[in-house]
């Protein structure tokens, strides 16, 4: 019961009178040290989110880059202007693997509702440039039928041909 008695009163003892008896029983009235958070933590915490918002900026930046590659050969196939597709491989090319080394790089940020809209408009904006794309590969792809169909008939006199032969008929 005397334990139990003792621990109660340690237990009620308030903190000031157990620091006033800390303080008499150091020599020279010294405190013992406190903890004190780090002011280089809140600085640390400050570079970390800095770099992070770099981050962030520099995949959106080149997000953004690729999204205006795409959306510039989309409008020129849209409108008919002669394309340097060469070209265009080309920038898309570079701009995509700069967008995935990225990506990779700083795969934690995937979830911030920037970067995912960004992706998701980016995306989309890819979806209507292959659809564009695919449009016009067809069409030169019937362009060149009708070609090679007309260098047909014009090489041919029908001789190994019976359908060229009816076709005139």
């Amino acid at each position: 019961m005397q334990a139990d008695d003792s621990a109660m009163d340690l237990v009620m003892e308030s903190p000031e009178a157990q620091t006033e008896q800390v303080a008499e029983a150091v020599p020279g009235n010294a405190l013992l040290p406190v903890h004190v958070p780090d002011a280089g933590g809140e600085l640390t915490v400050s570079t970390a989110d800095a770099v992070r918002s770099d981050e962030v900026s520099g995949l959106l930046a080149a997000i953004r880059r690729l999204e205006g590659i795409v959306e510039e050969e989309t409008v020129a196939l849209a409108t008919g202007k002669k394309i340097d597709f060469d070209d265009f491989s080309a920038r898309k090319s570079r701009s995509m693997l700069e967008f995935v080394r990225l990506m990779r790089a700083r795969i934690h940020l995937g979830g911030k509702a920037e970067i995912t809209w960004e992706i998701r408009r980016l995306r989309d904006k890819l979806e209507r440039n292959r659809a564009m794309l695919e449009m016009h590969y067809d069409a030169v792809r019937e362009v060149a039928a009708i070609i090679i169909k007309a260098i047909k008939d014009a090489e041919s006199d029908g001789t190994y041909s019976g359908r060229a032969a009816q076709d005139r008929k």
